[in-house]
């Protein structure tokens, strides 16, 4: 009697620590790593957002899985979002990492992402160089290259002659001044000066005035999302504008969610960039009404796309695999995938990782009281130029 009391007791703690793991294997588990406090919390915010509205469209059960999203404040600092990453995959067992606000938080979970084979999706950060820095890094958001040809390509052929670039001092800035002046001089413009500003606490003042002294036809600016409006305040502040310099950069400048609190001063900027809440298709109207709705007024920008998307790559991944959830196998899956998203129409380079995709360039115009990127041309199906040299 007493044997099989015992033989049935540890049947059911058997059956107790077995449940948990059969848990486990039905949830689909996403480490979402954003900055949601400090500098680039609006980052952060927009980018979860995203991820949550497409959950709540499409259900949080894929191919019998159960959908989890587990989010992490990594508060901008690398070494924050490394240790993040490895709790992630190690103690919580996550099947995919994602989010990456910055660059520098890419590059420090890419190692992670490698040595555990988890596929790691970029959804935010925009430097060429991330999908380099580990095989299972893929992209959802946009590179800096991409953004920024298209405008040195306009310039030229309408009345910008000379410029001076300030950017941000590190990787997407790097970028966007590299190949932004590279093709302007190659297009027969004049690059007066490069200026970089510090990335952390930047006083644009003293850069602004060396921009004034130098009276370039106009300014080109990349700054990191949510800090448009401080430089725009300054160039205005400093009477850039009236002294008959234009303001160009790349559609972080003018980004989306802060525009409408920018100014009318804004008016007439023109900006090159992968996604505007005013894009004119009916999938992207749908978007920014549900987006709009879900959060109580918030308008969608190009991060909030990014976390949209990401999440639509996960999900057509774990439906392909069949609900398999190694990460060789969503990773072959993301692979060479297409779709038309709110953007427009997208696809993931199956040697590159990274992501192919329309640019536009807009102009900020007033539609219905409210200051919008509106779309006047598009370049089609631009990959990353960072991989194509």
């Amino acid at each position: 009697m007493l044997r099989r009391q015992f033989v049935q007791a540890a049947s059911l703690t058997a059956v107790a620590l077995a449940m948990p793991l059969a848990y486990a294997a039905d949830t689909f588990k996403i480490g979402l790593i954003l900055p949601m406090t400090g500098q680039q919390a609006s980052t952060g915010r927009e980018v979860e957002a995203g991820a949550r509205l497409y959950m709540a469209q499409h259900g949080d059960t894929v191919a019998g899985k159960k959908v989890e999203l587990i989010v992490k404040d990594d508060t901008g600092l690398p070494d924050v979002a490394k240790r993040i990453a490895q709790e992630l995959v190690v103690n919580d067992k996550v099947n995919v990492l994602a989010g990456f606000g910055l660059t520098p938080i890419a590059l420090a979970v890419a190692p992670i992402a490698t040595q555990s084979k988890t596929p790691a999706i970029t959804m935010a950060a925009a430097t060429s160089a991330i999908t380099e820095a580990s095989p299972y890094m893929l992209r959802s958001s946009f590179t800096l290259p991409q953004a920024s040809v298209g405008l040195a390509d306009w310039a030229p052929k309408n009345g910008i002659k000379s410029v001076v670039t300030l950017v941000s001092d590190y990787g997407p800035g790097n970028d966007a001044e590299k190949f932004f002046s590279e093709r302007f001089e190659k297009n027969g413009g004049k690059v007066i000066e490069k200026l970089r500003v510090p990335l952390r606490s930047p006083d644009f003042a003293p850069f602004l005035q060396k921009v004034r002294d130098a009276k370039p036809d106009a300014l080109f600016i990349f700054v990191p999302s949510g800090n448009g409006a401080a430089v725009m305040k300054q160039f205005f502040e400093r009477g850039l504008d009236k002294a008959g310099i234009k303001a160009i950069g790349t559609g972080d400048l003018t980004d989306d969610e802060q525009l409408n609190n920018m100014g009318e001063g804004m008016l007439g900027i023109v900006t090159s960039h992968h996604y505007s809440a005013a894009h004119p298709s009916e999938l992207n109207k749908k978007f920014v009404e549900a987006f709009d709705k879900a959060n109580k007024g918030l308008r969608p920008n190009f991060m909030a796309m990014g976390g949209y998307d990401g999440m639509h790559m996960v999900y057509e991944a774990l439906k392909a695999t069949k609900g398999e959830g190694s990460g060789d196998a969503l990773l072959a899956a993301m692979k060479g995938l297409k779709f038309e998203s709110p953007r427009g129409p997208v696809e993931i380079d199956a040697q590159t990782r990274d992501i192919t995709q329309d640019i536009y360039l807009r102009k900020v115009e007033k539609k219905d009281g409210q200051l919008y990127n509106v779309e006047f041309d598009v370049i089609k199906a631009v990959k990353d130029p960072g991989k194509t040299k």
